[in-house]
């Protein structure tokens, strides 16, 4: 059972507890803590207390996160692009559209029920529901991920992950013309407190780097990479909204005015990492999906 403690800064004094805990990581609902709170696991200054809690500067909160609930996670039969595998890891291309894990309520067709099927020997260490997930792209974002599938390959590449090695470039189409061959955008992001489902760049947010590169460039678009440094939650359509070049059919980040192609122009291209009992170090790249090939023919052939 992990635990973590906060404590409140000048800007969350008078904030509800609720509240305040909900934006200490995106993973964490507010129906969620609000449930923590009265079952006792969310304590300020050693005492429980209620939901509507006003905090105060320099509370001191000590939260007890519970086990995740045990649901089955039935393994089904799927077509996976299997990049790489052997008995540590697995590099999967997965599809725009296929959600990676599942979900109370979303516990089928995920990238994790096809691994399930494929491969019995996943690691256990982020619980039932995320079997050998070490890290993750968005639903509608394709490319490659590295699965591990025993939990000494679990750890060695999460601490390559902490320790900034693993190499992740995506491929991305962005409205606008950027004017700079390349850049950094070095800018903290946190759960936007306007809306808990969208990520936004905050001074207090978690440290954040993307690199980028224009591959190429069209009247009202550009084709860029990205490169990250970090790998925080919507990290790229964020990062490169706040620049003023939201990505093209992002429904969340993007403008109101976009191209209609079923969720953000992003892929996850190139994937390296050492291999964790070896130290081998691995490199993969795969390409861009049609709808993608297609956008960029398009924009092409009417510049």
């Amino acid at each position: 059972m992990e635990k973590m403690e906060h404590i409140i800064s000048e800007e969350q004094a008078g904030d509800r507890i609720d509240k305040v805990v909900s934006t200490l990581d995106p993973e964490w609902s507010r129906s969620q803590v609000q449930q923590w709170i009265k079952e006792g696991n969310v304590l300020v200054n050693g005492a429980q207390v209620k939901t509507n809690y006003k905090c105060s500067l320099d509370d001191k909160l000590e939260i007890v996160i519970p086990e995740p609930e045990i649901l089955d996670v039935i393994p089904e039969e799927m077509d996976l692009e299997i990049f790489y595998e052997d008995a540590d890891v697995l590099v999967v291309n997965k599809p725009k559209g296929m959600v990676v894990h599942p979900a109370p309520g979303h516990m089928t067709g995920t990238l994790v029920n096809g691994l399930m099927a494929h491969c019995k020997d996943l690691s256990g260490i982020n619980g039932v529901l995320r079997p050998g997930i070490v890290h993750r792209i968005d639903k509608d974002t394709s490319g490659l991920l590295m699965v591990a599938k025993n939990d000494l390959a679990h750890e060695s590449l999460v601490n390559q992950l902490v320790a900034k090695t693993v190499t992740r470039k995506y491929k991305a189409l962005v409205h606008g013309n950027i004017q700079h061959d390349h850049g950094t955008i070095d800018a903290p992001l946190g759960r936007d407190t306007k809306d808990r489902q969208s990520m936004t760049v905050v001074d207090n947010g978690k440290h954040a780097v993307t690199h980028f590169n224009v591959l190429d460039r069209f009247k009202d678009f550009t084709f860029v990479e990205c490169q990250l440094e970090t790998g925080r939650t919507h990290q790229i359509r964020v990062h490169m909204k706040y620049i003023g070049y939201p990505l093209a059919g992002d429904p969340k980040y993007g403008p109101k005015k976009t191209l209609d192609i079923g969720g953000q122009a992003l892929h996850a291209g190139l994937l390296g990492f050492d291999h964790p009992r070896t130290g081998e170090y691995l490199e993969f790249e795969a390409p861009l999906p049609e709808y993608f090939l297609q956008l960029l023919n398009d924009l092409r052939e009417n510049r």
